[in-house]
């Protein structure tokens, strides 16, 4: 077999017999950028006392990661159509571990940020190059979907690890070794990749087009940015309207030129594709139900429940093994029942899980783990049957930027969940919360604002008056998590019947090129 193979010339291609251990490469890494996005949060502190960064500097710290990943994602997917998805992928790898080393040694806030961001760029080569080598190393499709369901299984374990395995180091060694965890694993890959994947392009992959290209990075940038925005400060500041106009704006004008170009960045005749269409949009609906609620479940169990970051994830444990066990669960259900069964299963089974959480008032060990191992168990299949179904319904020659595609729509969900949830649940905060009588005025308005404020400020006052703004604040965010829950089981379900109705039948599912 030739070791570079060129998608889309023929009709089947010989099993590799060291495919198995390619997926091995291809899940460690998704695994690395997976745990990176998460394993920073329990480094904040440590680092904020040795670097002293602004409140500014330190928002840009814990974004600009995800900022640049999302928005270099449909770009490097086409690169490595067109230069070779392995060699992107290698080429990407080293990045990632020279970024690493100069993050966990960055001796000012500025430094710091710009390495997050180089972190990003080489985090976008590598998630859609490893979705594409899947579909060229697994040709044939049940294999290909279990192949999938590793690959997403890891990618789900990845963001529960992140905290677990920072809290752990941290409990050992200064805050860069968050950063410096990564070498040895980039050089475990490099090991395995470099024997093991077979290279794969587009034969005929045309120009990149440039305009294509900035096009895709500011609309996506602007838009995620002014998102974040309204998490932080709700609807009422002026340059989340402008971030948010700017993005849709770009966007549209982005999708405009798509239509008229002869090698488009993403060709979008493949979103009348109700396969291709109906996964994507079931794929950010799942992500939009689990990370958005992930993320304020951490700050129930700390700042409710007091616990530590590292306990904060061991309670968060259940869910992550339950979306490990859905996602490697799903090829099996795929191949006897089909894509649309697992796709709407899993979100219909995720949206019951947020159901249970907003209905139970959060209240409750056993019943809180349970309905938190039921979203991790559906939207972890979920995760696995869009996938498959979107590589599946792009042809090869396409399978980077098919697999750019799911990865952006993984990244606008997690912001978009965080967001609009984060909002809704502000907004109920501020309607629900009874602030105490008799507080100093400094204190009232924290009590108002959020938990976090609160939590802020209360060092400052009294234990008695403390204790009494933290009870207030503790109720009232309890009971807003509860109905944002609710709010995010509705929109879950809503889009479990959009993929009922969108999502073709088992006998209608396209049988991928070269399957045998």
């Amino acid at each position: 077999m030739s070791d570079v193979t060129q998608i889309g010339t023929t009709g089947e291609t010989r099993a590799d017999p060291r495919r198995w251990w390619a997926l091995a490469a291809l899940s460690l890494a998704v695994l690395l950028v997976s745990v990176d996005n998460t394993i920073l949060a329990v480094a904040i502190p440590s680092l904020a006392e040795d670097l002293s960064p602004t409140t500014e500097q330190l928002l840009w710290i814990g974004d600009i990661y995800s900022f640049v990943l999302a928005g270099l994602l449909i770009t490097m997917g086409n690169i490595g159509d067109r230069i070779g998805r392995k060699k992107l992928l290698l080429i990407g790898l080293v990045a990632f571990a020279a970024c690493s080393v100069l993050a966990a040694f960055s001796p000012t806030a500025e430094t710091l940020i710009l390495s997050r961001a180089l972190l990003g760029v080489a985090g976008a080569t590598l998630m859609p190059s490893t979705l594409s080598l899947i579909r060229h190393t697994f040709p044939n499709s049940k294999e290909r979907t279990f192949a999938i369901s590793v690959w997403s299984a890891v990618a789900a374990a990845g963001g529960g690890l992140g905290p677990l395995i920072g809290g752990f180091l941290l409990e050992h060694y200064w805050w860069g070794s968050v950063f410096l965890v990564n070498v040895p694993i980039v050089m475990v890959i490099i090991g395995i990749g470099v024997w093991a994947l077979r290279e794969s392009r587009n034969p005929k992959p045309g120009p990149i087009d440039l305009i294509s290209v900035a096009l895709s990075l500011v609309g996506i940038l602007t838009f995620i940015a002014g998102i974040k925005e309204i998490a932080i400060s709700g609807f009422d500041h002026p340059e989340s309207d402008v971030l948010l106009v700017i993005g849709i704006l770009t966007l549209f004008w982005f999708v405009r030129r798509q239509l008229t170009l002869e090698s488009p960045l993403i060709d979008m005749r493949l979103f009348k594709i109700p396969a291709f269409s109906g996964a994507v949009s079931a794929d950010l609906i799942s992500v939009f139900g689990l990370m958005g609620v992930y993320f304020f479940l951490a700050q129930q169990f700390q700042l409710v429940d007091g616990d530590s970051p590292l306990q904060a994830g061991f309670q968060l444990l259940p869910a992550e093994v339950a979306a490990l066990i859905g996602a490697l669960a799903a090829g099996r259900v795929i191949n006897r029942m089909g894509r649309k069964f697992t796709i709407v299963g899993g979100v219909s089974l995720g949206a019951f899980g947020l159901l249970g959480l907003g209905a139970i008032h959060l209240d409750g060990l056993v019943p809180v783990t349970i309905a938190m191992m039921c979203v991790g168990l559906g939207f972890g299949a979920s995760l696995t049957g869009t996938a498959d179904a979107i590589l599946t319904a792009a042809p090869p020659e396409r399978a980077g930027a098919a697999g750019a595609v799911s990865e952006t729509a993984y990244e606008l969900g997690a912001a978009l969940g965080i967001a609009i949830l984060g909002s809704i649940l502000g907004a109920w905060y501020r309607k629900v919360v009874e602030v105490p009588p008799g507080l100093p005025p400094e204190a009232s308005a924290a009590v108002e604002d959020s938990l976090t404020t609160t939590v802020d400020v209360i060092t400052r006052l009294p234990a008695d008056v403390a204790d009494q703004m933290l009870a207030a604040s503790r109720i009232a965010f309890t009971d807003a998590l509860s109905v944002t829950c609710l709010v995010a089981a509705a929109i879950c379900a809503i889009g479990a019947l959009v993929a009922f109705k969108v999502l073709p039948k088992r006998s209608e599912e396209t049988a991928p090129v070269g399957e045998h």
